[in-house]
């Protein structure tokens, strides 16, 4: 990395707001839980040999009271652990294993039925001594029933989740900056949002366009109609926060930036769905990677008589939006991970290539954007559509959760007429109703929330919320002699496509890097204890890759019957897994061809450690792959297969839900993105894709919104003009 300023990116503190006092879990729960994550991360021996096991592992290690600090936290020593551990609770969590649906869980060690089922003991969890309750957790993991592996890979993954996202000691010994030591703090556009009386009186407010949520569809949306002189509004259910504030902690922007914490599991568990919730929405959090749509997922889309996608309007909406972004691979350079694909590929003869980056003609060597951009060089829309849309005179509220779709019930149709929503002030302290009324009300709220409001509006067609598609991935980690700081340099700036159409229908996976963050990528691994903290202690001698899906296979979100937010019913479907697999043991040969001298696979598998490596000599090993333990070992993984329950599958993309089609029986909107059966409603954002987009969202997303704004701008305009009265002759 080319010689910059140093240590100039100091972010504001945030405050979290504690979890109400609702009791969670029973006494007893509690007291289970606490000792389950004190087996996780337990307070270990600071003897000289311990110290110097942790030492062996690590380069240019630590002085040896900071391995001390280390070895001796447990997860009784900080207070807002268990405050976290609260919080997720309640952000539902847990909600599959702390329910009366499934009772040997809910009553799992905290009971003497519960403890003889789960340890052959009538002693509590918490009445055995560490080494003992060591032994039962890992007893679970290889539980022949189904509910005790499931109860092992949620409780362990979520302690330790929580462990990192808290813990004091973990990135001084990493020596991982606070923030990026490269770059500076750009200068946040400032937005003037509407501020709404301090009273309980409900507030009503006239414009042309309501666009609910303000993703990266809504930023080109509302640029589009403010621009053609449009009276628009945008409302975003979460809240703004300036560059001053990034890249938040771990912590704090968890809650603060995603739904549910940075966790929506599935209903079965098997997948983790990670969503922006935030102004900007995925574009304030996501990786900067900018791929158009292919040539084989356009023309699948056009087959299905949506033709505008091989059309020259199409092509001309996806360089428009790219033009805008300064969207470009020419000033990329590439951090440890990306060069670790790109040559991995070479020497395995795959293809690869870079990625472009909307980062506006910049070099942009941040690996923390994941927690919010400080440099604003990445062109998301708080950076750019929004600026644009409000430099046209767009106005902005944030805390507004639309709770309705306000509608004029005449024959034949229903006309939207606005919306209705609630808004909370930063501070929650004043909450009062508002209404919104408007000529178009233009749906931009994700793909979780998109069909939720449409359904709670009263609209019933019973394609709303199915169709989703999540381009389901699985990490692979690979752990490298050398220290390489793994967040350092862009995140996402390359991709291996060489296995994304392994059926002949477009259906395989991409090869990419993850973010280097550690509670994003260790929670995955497997450990408990010593071996546990050892692996995060050579944290910043690994990178991480994905395989990620195109998948074939679908599912739903629908409302939860209490609480009225998102539940995903997903299950990644068993060819799905195949591809995935596919990708896996590729990325396992491509991390091994570049010396590394452990792979993990986060499927439960052990890992693969090599020997011949000598300390800081990767180049003294020949790459081959024919190694004939590399090669048991890989057809272990392949027989070990990518297990539902072990596996730690996760999804930052999400489409389809609202899907565009061009008959009523098969789609939510039609190839305008107009709602079926209403006028005046529209739906913009990745929740119209008629399938999966194969590749990283962003820029099909706003090449959509780009051709639906453009039709809703054409029609106010009609509209009005058709409005004027003409002079009589």
């Amino acid at each position: 990395m080319a010689a910059q300023t140093l240590n100039a990116i100091a972010p504001i503190a945030t405050k979290l707001i504690d979890p109400t006092t609702a009791q969670v879990l029973s006494p007893e729960q509690w007291i289970t839980l606490m000792a389950i994550a004190e087996t996780v991360i337990p307070k270990l021996q600071q003897d000289f040999a311990t110290v110097e096991e942790i030492k062996k592992h690590i380069q240019n290690p630590p002085n040896d009271d900071v391995i001390r600090r280390f070895l001796a936290e447990s997860v009784h020593d900080s207070g807002s652990f268990r405050l976290e551990i609260h919080r997720m609770l309640e952000l539902l969590l847990l909600k599959l294993f702390m329910t009366t649906a499934h009772p040997p869980t809910n009553s799992l060690a905290s009971t003497r039925v519960g403890a003889l089922i789960s340890s052959g003991s009538t002693r509590l969890f918490h009445e055995h001594n560490l080494a003992e309750r060591e032994e039962i957790l890992k007893s679970w993991e290889r539980s022949l029933l189904l509910p005790l592996r499931q109860a092992y890979v949620a409780l362990v993954r979520l302690v330790k989740i929580v462990w990192l996202r808290t813990s004091t000691t973990l990135w001084p010994i990493l020596g991982l900056p606070r923030a990026p030591v490269h770059g500076v703090t750009g200068t946040s556009f400032e937005y003037p949002f509407l501020n709404l009386a301090a009273d309980n009186d409900p507030s009503t407010i006239e414009t042309d366009v309501i666009i609910v949520g303000s993703g990266c569809g809504a930023g080109v949306t509302a640029k589009n109609l403010a621009a053609d002189g449009h009276r628009v509004i945008v409302a975003e259910k979460s809240y703004h926060y300036s560059a001053d504030y990034f890249p938040m902690s771990e912590l704090h922007g968890a809650d603060m930036l995603y739904e549910g914490g940075g966790l929506q599991p599935s209903d079965d568990n098997s997948t983790t769905v990670i969503a922006g919730s935030t102004f900007g929405g995925g574009g304030t959090i996501n990786w900067s990677a900018s791929l158009q749509t292919q040539g084989f997922v356009r023309k699948e889309w056009a087959d299905q008589g949506l033709k505008v996608f091989t059309s020259a309007d199409y092509q001309a909406s996806l360089d428009r939006v790219c033009a805008r972004m300064g969207v470009s691979a020419d000033h990329i350079e590439h951090n440890h991970g990306n060069r670790v694909l790109l040559e991995g590929a070479r020497r395995l003869g795959y293809s690869a290539k870079a990625v472009p980056q909307n980062t506006g003609g910049k070099q942009h060597y941040c690996g923390y954007c994941t927690l919010g951009c400080a440099s604003c060089e990445k062109q998301g829309p708080v950076v750019s559509w929004f600026a644009d849309a409000c430099d046209s005179g767009a106005n902005f509220i944030e805390g507004l959760e639309i709770t309705k779709i306000l509608f004029n019930d005449g024959r034949g149709s229903r006309t939207a007429q606005g919306v209705q929503g609630v808004w909370t002030s930063r501070d929650k302290s004043v909450r009062k109703e508002v209404v919104i009324k408007a000529k178009r009300v233009v749906v931009s709220a994700g793909t979780l929330w998109s069909p939720l409001l449409l359904l709670k509006s009263g609209l019933r067609n019973p394609q709303i919320g199915r169709n989703l598609r999540l381009h389901p991935v699985c990490i692979v980690v690979g752990v490298w002699p050398d220290e390489i700081r793994p967040w350092e340099g862009g995140i996402l700036t390359s991709v291996c496509d060489e296995f994304q159409n392994l059926d002949g229908h477009g259906h395989g996976a991409k090869l990419e890097c993850a973010v280097m963050m550690p509670s994003w990528i260790l929670p995955t691994m497997r450990g408990l204890g010593l071996d546990y903290k050892t692996l995060a202690a050579k944290f910043k001698h690994m990178n991480a890759f994905i395989s990620l899906t195109r998948d074939h296979g679908s599912g739903q979100v629908y409302p939860d019957p209490t609480a009225g937010t998102p539940r995903i019913a997903y299950t990644p479907s068993q060819i799905d897994r195949k591809h995935c697999l596919k990708g896996v043991i590729a990325l396992c040969k491509m991390i091994y061809v570049t010396g590394a001298k452990e792979i993990h696979v986060c499927n439960g598998s052990l890992p693969f450690i090599r020997d011949d490596i000598p300390n800081n000599k990767p180049a003294d090993v020949d790459p081959g792959v024919n190694d004939p333990g590399f090669q048991a070992w890989l057809d272990k993984i392949r027989a070990d297969g990518l297990d539902l329950t072990s596996t730690s599958f996760c999804s930052a993309h999400q489409m389809g839900t609202c899907r565009m089609g061009t008959i009523e029986k098969t789609s939510v909107v039609n190839p305008d993105g107009q709602v079926w059966g209403t006028k005046g409603l529209y739906v913009a954002d990745a929740s119209v894709f008629p399938s999966a987009s194969g590749v990283n969202p962003m820029i099909t997303n706003m090449a959509i919104s780009d051709l639906i704004s453009q039709g809703i701008s054409k029609e106010l305009r009609t509209e009005a003009k058709a409005a004027i009265p003409q002079p009589h002759l």
